[in-house]
């Protein structure tokens, strides 16, 4: 599957010889990665195209004159078109071509040098370890040093992941965002769009019956514990009066196996909980809390007279899903910041054999379509497992692994299209309109 990759804004820079380059700002997931040059995306094609040839997709030809507005927007479309296709080959992704450039872009375009530190990882619990990095490390490393310091075998690292966290009001946690495994998590971190951000390691699947798989390796029941625990307690599961005493109880026995177990039974476990946000159903501008996981989409909907309505979505009724970009854009000297981000996530769904299109307003809605992501990818190696007979490729933690299947009917449209905008830049700059990803 394709990456959240765009490029929503473009720079007129001089450079030192006084000649006048585009200086391009590539977001993944609604965030600022890094600022590129084309001559610097050219290069970088070259060397990738001396490894992998002609199964790279079509780079943008260079101009010899001065591009014209259309012809601006046409290589701006192209290069993004390049970045999402180029980032969907699971054997590029983890060759060394890729991986150096893409850190050296981030390390640049962020002024950081590579040196040691130490970095804090918070855990579920919220306790946080103390790892000693160098500022250049990668998520996928990153990992592997805390699931080493935690005793987590190395066969069961691919089913956590790093994510940009935040403590909101009275403690309660916020995901902002899953790394990608090429993101340098200490470099994410000097992004202003980030502040107060933390680094925190988490389950990264969405359906609880992969618990079983964890179950006897001790540092992986301990992770599991720990945000199982946090979930009830801040309310993102939902167990009856009768459940939360059994859980009680398993608690302070310390049985965290039984307190697991038990745990599988309970409304929203294994979910992803975003932070509240507003929607269009039954009627627009409702407030509403979501749960992701366990192959649906959870509401539970406010409606204007303050009752409350719980709506579920089935992920195989769901056709497809779209992003939309709501917020303003201000441009400054330093990195790209984006002010009073609003994101629309919408997307198709069959309800009494029609289809309908059901909106969501939320910042975090990147996160939201990789949860979606993550579920049709769930479910695939489900198939493939009970389907001897199918083939499909599914990408995770880098590594590519190939099951068979013979067909999917679901397909993930994802867009950034920024609208209604109020846009403060410099002299030169330009803020392109339609932004579009499709991925399978």
């Amino acid at each position: 599957m394709k990456m959240h990759f765009c490029i929503p804004v473009s720079q007129q820079r001089s450079d030192s010889l006084g000649g006048r380059y585009v200086l391009y700002s590539v977001y993944l997931d609604g965030f600022l990665f890094c600022k590129v040059r084309y001559s610097q995306l050219h290069r970088w094609n070259e060397q990738l195209r001396r490894v992998f040839g002609n199964s790279l997709p079509p780079f943008p030809p260079k101009y010899y004159l001065a591009m014209t507005p259309s012809m601006a927007e046409e290589r701006r479309d192209q290069l993004e078109r390049y970045l999402q296709n180029v980032t969907a080959d699971p054997n590029m992704l983890r060759s060394d071509v890729f991986i150096e450039f893409l850190k050296r872009i981030q390390l640049n375009t962020f002024d950081v040098a590579t040196e040691k530190a130490a970095l804090d990882v918070f855990l579920p619990n919220g306790r946080s370890i103390k790892v000693e990095i160098l500022t250049s490390d990668m998520a996928e490393r990153i990992l592997e040093v805390v699931s080493h310091k935690l005793g987590l075998r190395q066969e069961l690292v691919g089913y956590f992941g790093l994510f940009l966290i935040r403590f909101c009001k009275e403690g309660k946690l916020s995901v902002v965002k899953k790394l990608a495994d090429f993101e340098l998590p200490y470099v994410c971190l000097c992004n202003a769009e980030v502040e107060n951000c933390k680094v925190g390691l988490r389950k990264w699947y969405m359906d609880p019956a992969l618990d079983s798989v964890l179950m006897d390796c001790r540092a992986a029941v301990d992770l599991l514990y720990m945000q199982a625990v946090q979930d009830i307690e801040e309310e993102c599961a939902k167990p009856t009066q009768s459940q939360r005493q059994e859980l009680e109880a398993f608690q302070k026995e310390n049985n965290q196996i039984k307190f697991l177990e038990l745990s599988q039974e309970v409304r929203h476990y294994g979910c992803m909980q975003l932070d509240p946000c507003t929607c269009d159903y039954p009627e627009p501008g409702c407030r509403a809390l979501l749960s992701v996981g366990n192959h649906e989409i959870s509401c539970c909907i406010t409606l204007p007279d303050n009752q409350t309505q719980d709506v579920t979505f089935q992920m195989s009724r769901v056709k497809c899903w779209q992003v939309t970009f709501l917020g303003t854009l201000l441009d400054m000297d330093g990195p790209q910041r984006i002010l009073n981000q609003n994101l629309e996530l919408r997307f198709q769904y069959s309800e009494e054999s029609r289809w309908q299109w059901f909106f969501i307003y939320t910042k975090q809605a990147f996160l939201l379509s990789s949860c979606l992501k993550k579920m049709i990818s769930e479910k695939m190696v489900k198939l493939a497992a009970e389907s001897p007979e199918m083939q499909i490729e599914v990408l995770e933690q880098g590594k590519s692994q190939k099951y068979h299947v013979q067909q999917s009917q679901q397909k993930d449209y994802s867009s950034f299209l920024p609208r209604k905008r109020k846009i403060k830049r410099a002299e030169g700059d330009c803020v392109l309109g339609t932004i579009k990803e499709e991925d399978l």
